[in-house]
């Protein structure tokens, strides 16, 4: 008996070619609509669903496949003689193909300015139902519901005439991947919205919190243990991906990415990108080591290193430049687990192919967001997410982006233009230092970083002795700090260390004890009105 394909498809890329392919292949054609109206001007042989089951497409299309014609000969089972017996009392014929994808709900609902009405009439029902159906008995039916399988379908039918068992499994599990991934479009979308009984029906905003998440991942690859030696971990994506995010990277080369490797260099990764010259991040444990600007490439990497030469071995390093030969020969002289940048050149690539060891460096290949530094949607979380018992923390992420405009300088001298550089410049890094967070610059250089501690105060004699293992002075840095001063001791610890100016947000019931503390020691603070807690 010839097999028969069931093609229904909103997204018509590649369709009539595939199709011309099942036709020669001696494959009959049954389609819906739109689908079969392109399929007949091609000239190709085409029953129509309506036709086929002898019953009228119905409420402006919304009932077309669902009868028993269609989903009896996706359901049957030809291995059971019981159902084989039944399509033929009731004159259904089986269906060995389902080509399928559904309506645009996803794209839809993506637009500036979707109504919840055109939501609604984008949430596909027949799609899913046969989706469903042919996957379910995926041993007899192959479905395709997605172009990218035409290829592998079509060449295992002209070889074999037939798809393989393995071939079909797969595309059963990608199909109802799907119908999941569709149902939880819709649930987020709507989940969203409240109904106001004052009006009567739905209300018109969206929240930014749902009422159910569902979250929608796919897996990159397996790692070889987690955190640690005794966890087991794998890495995944976000189901559509933002350009320029670190699971677009490309391994040119070098072992295999650690759990650790990919936390520490999306870190790194983050933070580089968020300048718009060129800069270079030496991050070591989820926090940046050594940060800086420069001319080139090269420049901000020897600034970078030179913050805290020690914490930089066996670090991740990230450029938002090309790597060329002199960067390479650079990096090359120190001990990196992973290196970033939107590209090489083929001679720096040489350089870490020239040896065994080096050869194990991951080196990633990353193209920078379309918009640049300050495209804040593009390869941007829009959301933070943190697991806690049993439960799930949601917040917009922290995208704000200080400008000079924002500073408010509250302390009686007033910053020079190189110190309002100097505090942006470390501004911007304390942004991605863990909290409590103190961080020493000048000149576009980081030149003590103080993470991660209980006690402000902590962190800044931090940032001070690793300036001094370094051989930096503090003298007339710039010192931002992620949170306010709650006492005055701390901005005295900094003062004390070397700084002229400080950045911090402002907001203590002791800001005016700080500032006339500043104005005590004779340096300029300014407050940016934004905390950058990093936990």
């Amino acid at each position: 008996m010839a097999q028969t394909a069931l093609i229904s498809v909103s997204d018509k890329t590649g369709i009539l070619e595939f199709a011309q392919a099942l036709h020669a292949l001696g494959i009959k054609l049954l389609s819906t609509g739109g689908t079969a109206k392109l399929l007949a001007d091609a000239g190709l042989p085409v029953t129509e669903v309506a036709d086929h089951t002898g019953f009228p497409e119905m409420l402006d299309g919304r009932v077309k496949t669902l009868h028993p014609k269609i989903h009896g000969g996706l359901l049957a089972r030809r291995d059971l003689p019981a159902h084989v017996a039944a399509i033929k009392e009731h004159g259904i014929d089986t269906i060995d193909l389902l080509i399928v994808n559904l309506y645009p709900f996803e794209s839809t609902v993506a637009k500036p300015g979707c109504t919840l009405e055109d939501a609604i009439e984008n949430i596909d029902i027949g799609g899913p139902a046969m989706v469903r159906s042919a996957a379910k008995n995926w041993k007899d039916v192959g479905v395709l519901t997605d172009a990218a399988q035409y290829p592998v379908a079509l060449a295992e039918l002209k070889a074999d005439g037939k798809l393989s068992d393995k071939t079909k499994f797969a595309f059963s599990v990608a199909a109802f991947n799907r119908i999941a991934d569709y149902d939880g479009a819709i649930s987020d979308y709507l989940s969203a919205i409240d109904f106001d009984a004052s009006i009567g029906q739905p209300a018109p905003t969206r929240s930014l919190f749902p009422a159910q998440s569902n979250g929608r991942f796919v897996k990159v690859q397996d790692l070889r243990y987690g955190e640690n030696p005794h966890q087991q971990a794998a890495f995944y994506r976000d189901l559509y991906p933002a350009p320029g995010s670190l699971v677009s990277a490309k391994q040119l080369q070098g072992k295999e990415l650690s759990y650790n490797n990919i936390a520490d260099a999306d870190a790194a990764w983050e933070c580089v990108k968020s300048f718009d010259v060129p800069a270079c991040v030496i991050v070591k444990h989820a926090n940046p080591c050594g940060v800086a600007v420069g001319k080139d490439a090269n420049e901000a990497y020897a600034k970078a290193f030179k913050t805290d030469p020690t914490s930089a071995f066996g670090g991740i390093i990230a450029f938002n430049r090309p790597v060329d030969l002199a960067t390479a020969q650079a990096v090359n002289k120190q001990f990196v687990e992973v290196l970033m940048a939107p590209g090489y050149t083929p001679e720096a690539l040489e350089v870490f192919q020239a040896t065994k060891a080096k050869l194990n460096v991951r080196v990633l290949e990353i193209a920078l967001p379309p918009g640049g530094a300050t495209d804040w949607d593009n390869g941007r979380n829009l959301m933070d997410v943190k697991r806690v018992g049993s439960g799930l923390l949601m917040q917009t992420a922290d995208n704000h982006e200080l400008a000079a405009s924002d500073l408010k300088v509250v302390s009686k001298k007033q910053p020079t233009p190189q110190q309002l550089q100097d505090l942006l410049f470390a501004w911007k890094v304390a942004k991605y230092v863990k909290s409590n967070a103190i961080v020493f610059c000048a000149d576009g250089m980081t030149m003590g970083v103080g993470a991660g501690q209980m006690s402000r105060l902590d962190s800044a004699r931090i940032a001070s002795i690793k300036a001094e293992h370094a051989g930096l002075s503090l003298k007339d840095t710039a010192v931002a700090s992620d949170a306010f001063f709650p006492f005055r001791d701390g901005l005295d610890v900094v003062v004390d260390a070397g700084a002229s100016c400080v950045i911090q947000p402002g907001g203590s019931m002791r800001d005016q004890e700080v500032i006339d503390a500043a104005d005590e020691r004779g340096v300029v603070m300014v407050l940016s009105g934004v905390r950058h807690f990093r936990h």
